[in-house]
C-alpha cells in the first residue's frame, strides 16, 4: 500500500493532457459533408456574379477545432498559399505584438504615449491604454465610402497622412478627455505602432513583429506594409494566409500560450478581452476591448452576435475579414472576403459554424 505522500507524488507526476499544435502544417480532422456543414458552405460560398460586387463573397474559410483543421475552403483565385489583406485585423495583430513587448517589460499600460512618441507631447494626458481602447479623445472620423471628404482614415491612408500616419493623427485636435469616450480610430492604432518603434529601438523595429510573433507561431509568409516613415500601418496593411491567421487565433484561444511558452502574458490577453468601461455600441455592433471585438452587451443593447456564446471575441476587418475565437467550443474561425454591402452577417456565420463544428452539436 502506498503512503499518502507517494500517492500525491503520483498525482503530480501525471503527464499533461496531449494538445494539438500546428507544426509546418495543421493536423487535420476534416469534417464530412454533413447537412450542417453544407448549410455553412451554402451561406459562405453562394453562387456569385463578381461584376456586381454585391452579396456574400467569401474568399477563404478555415475552421480549427482544438488545434486541428476541421474545415477549409477557398474561392478562386485564392488558395491555401494566398496572402490576403486583413484590413483592420491588423489592429489586433499589433495588439499581439505589443503583448510580447509588454511581457518583456518594455512599457506599462498607464505610460503616456508621449514617452515613446514625442509628437504626442501636445496631448500629454493620452496613455497607451487609451489608444488600445480607441479612446484617445482625438477628433477622428472613421468613414470610408460613405463620407470620404470628411474621413480621417481616408486622409491618413491615401492623401495628407500617408507619408507619416502617426504624425497626422497626433496633429489632430481633441474632442474629449482621454479614456472617457470610445471612438473607433485607425489613427489610435497607428500611434501604437509608432510608439512600439521607440520601445524596441529603430534597429530592431523592422523585424520585431516577425521575431516577436510570426516566427514563434511558425508563420513563414507575411507582409506588413509601412508608411513613408517606416512605421508599420497597424490599422490596415498586414497580409497573411488564412491558415496562418488561424495560428494567431489559437494563441488567443489558449490564453497567450504557444506550446510550452507563454508568448503573451495571461494578464495581457485578459486585458484584450475586457470591455472598455466607456464603450458604446449600436445594435448589432461588437463591444471594444483592447484592440479586439467582444460579444458583450453594452448598456441596453443586446449581444451583437446572439447565437454565439458571450465569451466569443474577434478581430474584424473591412469588407468582411474576420478571425473569430470561441473559447467554450475551442473553435477558431478565419473568414476572408470581399463584401461591398451589408449582406454578410457575423452572427449568421457563427451560428452555422457552431451547428456544424461545436462538439456535441447535431450535425
Amino acid at each position: 500500500m502506498r503512503t499518502p505522500w507517494l500517492c500525491l507524488l503520483a498525482v503530480f507526476a501525471l503527464p499533461a493532457l496531449a494538445e494539438d499544435w500546428p507544426g509546418e502544417q495543421w493536423a487535420q480532422a476534416l469534417q464530412p459533408p454533413t447537412p450542417a456543414v453544407q448549410a455553412l458552405a451554402d451561406y459562405a460560398f453562394p453562387p456569385r456574379d463578381d461584376s456586381t460586387r454585391t452579396g456574400v463573397r467569401t474568399d477563404a474559410l478555415v475552421v480549427i477545432r482544438d488545434g486541428r483543421l476541421v474545415y477549409e475552403r477557398y474561392a478562386p483565385p485564392f488558395t491555401a498559399d494566398s496572402l490576403h489583406s486583413t484590413w483592420s485585423i491588423s489592429k489586433s495583430l499589433m495588439a499581439c505584438v505589443l503583448g510580447v513587448a509588454y511581457g518583456q517589460g518594455r512599457f506599462q499600460l498607464d505610460d503616456p504615449v508621449a514617452t515613446y512618441y514625442p509628437a504626442m507631447a501636445r496631448h500629454p494626458e493620452v496613455h497607451l491604454a487609451d489608444l488600445l481602447h480607441w479612446a484617445s479623445g482625438l477628433d477622428w472620423q472613421e468613414d470610408y465610402e460613405y463620407a470620404p471628404l470628411y474621413s480621417s482614415v481616408v486622409a491618413m491612408l491615401y492623401t495628407r497622412g500617408r507619408d507619416d500616419m502617426a504624425a497626422f493623427t497626433a496633429g489632430l485636435d481633441s474632442f474629449a478627455a482621454p479614456g472617457q469616450v470610445f471612438r473607433y480610430s485607425s489613427g489610435d492604432s497607428n500611434l501604437l505602432s509608432a510608439a512600439l518603434q521607440q520601445m524596441v529601438g529603430a534597429h530592431d523595429y523592422p523585424d520585431y513583429p516577425w521575431q516577436a510573433l510570426f516566427q514563434p507561431l511558425g508563420i513563414e509568409h507575411a507582409v506588413w506594409e509601412a508608411d513613408g516613415k517606416g512605421v508599420f500601418v497597424a490599422s490596415s496593411y498586414a497580409y497573411l494566409r488564412a491558415r496562418d491567421l488561424a495560428r494567431v487565433g489559437l494563441l488567443m484561444l489558449r490564453d497567450g500560450r504557444w506550446q510550452n511558452r507563454q508568448l503573451l502574458p495571461r494578464t495581457w490577453v485578459a486585458f484584450n478581452r475586457r470591455p472598455f468601461d466607456h464603450a458604446v455600441a449600436e445594435p448589432g455592433e461588437a463591444t471594444g476591448g483592447g484592440q479586439w471585438w467582444l460579444n458583450q452587451p453594452v448598456g441596453n443593447a443586446p449581444r451583437p452576435w446572439p447565437d454565439a456564446p458571450a465569451q466569443t471575441f474577434a478581430a474584424l476587418g473591412h469588407w468582411g475579414q474576420a478571425l473569430y475565437v470561441l473559447p467554450e467550443q475551442k473553435l477558431v474561425i478565419v473568414r476572408y472576403g470581399d463584401d461591398r454591402d451589408a449582406s454578410y452577417q457575423h452572427n449568421q456565420l457563427l451560428k452555422l459554424a457552431i451547428a456544424a463544428f461545436a462538439q456535441g452539436k447535431a450535425q
